[in-house]
C-alpha cells in the first residue's frame, strides 16, 4: 500500500484525496513554516508557484529530520497552495482573509464578477525519487501550476453577511468555498473544480497513475 502524506491542515483537501485515491495510507499535518504573504506587483501564477515551492522545500527539510530520527517517511508528500486573482488586476492576489472585515472586502470585490483561481501542487519525494527539482538532503519534487475561472452572482448585503457570519471564509483563498457555503453563489466557468479546491489537476493525475 502506498504511503502518502498531505502537508496541510485542510480537512476538505484531505477528505477529497481519501475519496479519490484507492489503496493508499494517507496521513496529514500542516508544515512548520510561515507562508509567504501574497503581494501586489507579480503575476499571481508566479506567486502561487513560489509559495508552493517554499512549502516543498520545508517538506523536504522536515523529511530529512524525520529520517535522521529513524522515523518512516511517506513515499510522496503532497503540498499545495491556492491564490485567487483580482477580477480586474492579474497582479493583485487575494489570499486567505485575516478577519471578517477582510473577508467582506474580498467577497464584495468578487460579487458579480469572474475571476481566475490559481493552484500550485508539488509532489515531494524522498532520496532516490523521481522529482525534477532538487530540494534538500536528496529530496526532490515535481511542481504543477494551473488555473480555473469562477463567476460570482451579485451578492446582496444580506447574503454577504450570511457568508461572512458562517465562517466559511476561514482559511480559504478569496474568502469562499466553492463546494461549501458559496456553492449557490459561484459557478465554475472554465477549468476543473479541483483547482479551486486547491490542487493542480495534473498532479492528481500523476498520483492516480502511481
Amino acid at each position: 500500500m502506498r504511503r502518502l502524506h498531505l502537508a496541510s491542515a485542510s480537512e476538505r483537501r484531505l477528505a477529497w484525496l481519501k475519496d479519490r485515491l484507492d489503496e493508499v495510507e494517507l496521513s496529514a499535518a500542516p508544515l512548520i513554516i510561515e507562508e509567504p504573504k501574497p503581494r501586489w506587483g507579480a503575476p499571481v501564477n508566479e506567486q502561487v508557484e513560489f509559495t508552493c515551492t517554499t512549502k516543498a522545500k520545508a517538506a523536504a527539510r522536515e523529511g530529512v529530520v524525520s529520517q535522521m530520527a529513524g522515523k518512516q517517511v511517506a513515499e510522496v508528500v503532497i503540498v499545495a497552495d491556492t491564490i485567487v486573482a483580482d477580477p480586474d488586476d492579474p497582479l493583485m492576489p487575494m489570499g486567505k482573509p485575516d478577519d471578517e472585515q477582510h473577508a467582506m472586502a474580498m467577497l464584495l470585490r468578487l460579487s458579480g464578477n469572474r475571476h481566475r483561481v490559481w493552484s500550485s501542487t508539488a509532489l515531494v519525494y524522498p532520496p532516490n525519487g523521481r522529482g525534477e527539482h532538487s530540494l534538500h538532503g536528496g529530496w526532490t519534487a515535481d511542481i504543477w501550476t494551473e488555473s480555473s475561472i469562477v463567476e460570482f452572482s451579485d451578492l446582496s448585503q444580506e447574503r454577504l453577511l450570511e457568508l461572512v457570519s458562517s465562517g466559511s471564509w476561514k482559511g480559504k483563498a478569496g474568502a469562499y468555498d466553492l463546494a461549501g457555503a458559496a456553492s449557490e453563489d459561484a459557478k465554475l466557468i472554465e477549468g476543473e473544480a479541483v483547482t479551486v479546491l486547491g490542487f493542480a489537476p495534473s498532479a492528481i493525475e500523476i498520483l492516480e497513475s502511481m
